[in-house]
């Protein structure tokens, strides 16, 4: 076994059950020999635990308070509210401050709506059937902007300029086989647009630009029993899309994000599926087309994963919280979309749910991630 290489930065990654914290022990690059059954590296420790609302679905990192820390908040679907808590910069976290939002937030979005480069957010009120924006005072507060009524349970968000006036918009899958736009006034209001109808139970929505035409298009999981694709939606520029294009992912796909697996600059895709245990890779051929998935093993009962560099080769890992075997799966990437196994799995408390990641460096001091 090579000696490992340190790197100056490393990630460190949290997610939610209470919710729990890893930090990287400060290891980089490994390797062994073909001879030698493969032993996954062991990147992380246990650091924190720290207290949020009932039940939390997400967290997300952000700096609220323009202090150059990351902060964090999560949702919390029990108790309607939103956990926000404040960090010390040093991988840390002051205990949280709990904010009455809406009935049953479910999913979050961060963003600047009314273009005074505070932090805002967009809600999911899944029991309301709304979306509701809080607008950021640039000092970890906020208060009660506009709320959008929806038809039926909003489950996922994405907040980009899809219409090119330099103006955050929103796009919100909606339970009932809907995609709903809001294109965004730049005053923390938002009128209606467009709204599509395709694939069975949307359950999560993430927008880049896939082809290189400076249009942003939209990735949507399907996850009903009558689809089991991920859609590519080709953006017109003007807050319209295309009729998408599915691809087959493994049963009950639930989230999907952005990846460059072997490092060709185009974007690949890791969708998370719910049943069977597994998750799905998309290579992306740069013209917003994809070559076929390849579904690799996670623990049991995937619910969110995203894609890093946790190892310091240059090769994207994939870290995946699992909701039955009640524990983080890292798997380390080897450049092609495919992975080592065994992965390295942490054991956490019971439910972890969502997932997200920043980093500190050796010096202490935290970089975005």
């Amino acid at each position: 076994m090579n000696v490992p290489i340190e790197n100056k930065s490393h990630a460190a990654k949290l997610f939610l059950s209470l919710f729990w914290m890893f930090l990287p022990i400060g290891h980089g690059l490994w390797a062994c020999s073909k001879s030698e059954p493969y032993n996954p590296p062991d990147p992380f420790y246990y650091f924190a635990s720290y207290k949020v609302g009932k039940n939390p679905t997400t967290i997300t990192t952000e700096d609220l308070n323009h202090d150059s820390f990351t902060d964090l908040v999560t949702t919390n679907i029990a108790s309607n509210t939103l956990s926000i808590l404040l960090g010390n910069g040093d991988g840390t976290f002051k205990d949280q401050v709990q904010l009455h939002v809406c009935q049953e937030p479910r999913s979050l979005v961060m963003s600047t709506f009314n273009q005074d480069r505070h932090a805002d957010v967009a809600l999911a009120c899944s029991g309301g059937d709304e979306v509701m924006i809080l607008l950021g005072h640039g000092d970890g507060k906020f208060e009660e902007g506009p709320r959008y009524p929806v038809h039926r349970a909003p489950i996922a968000l994405a907040a980009d300029d899809i219409n090119g006036d330099h103006h955050t918009d929103l796009v919100v899958a909606l339970r009932n086989d809907k995609v709903k736009v809001f294109l965004g006034n730049g005053t923390g209001e938002f009128r209606h647009g467009a709204q599509y109808e395709h694939g069975d139970t949307p359950t999560s929505v993430a927008l880049s630009d896939l082809n290189g035409d400076g249009k942003l298009d939209l990735v949507v999981t399907n996850g009903g029993p009558m689809s089991n694709a991920v859609s590519i939606w080709l953006g017109n520029g003007d807050g319209s899309f295309r009729d998408p294009k599915d691809y087959s992912t493994g049963r009950r796909p639930l989230g999907v994000s952005f990846a460059d697996f072997n490092n060709d600059h185009h974007k690949d895709l890791l969708v998370i599926n719910g049943e069977k245990d597994s998750f799905t890779t998309f290579l992306g051929n740069g013209n917003a087309t994809f070559r076929p998935g390849k579904d690799s093993g996670a623990d049991a009962g995937p619910n969110f994963g995203l894609a890093r560099d946790f190892n310091g080769d240059r090769l994207e890992d994939v870290a995946i919280v699992n909701l039955q075997s009640n524990d983080l799966s890292i798997l380390f990437g080897k450049g092609d979309g495919t992975f080592h196994y065994p992965p390295r799995n942490y054991r956490t408390k019971a439910g972890p749910f969502a997932l997200s990641s920043f980093r500190v460096t050796t010096s202490g001091l935290e970089e975005p991630g």
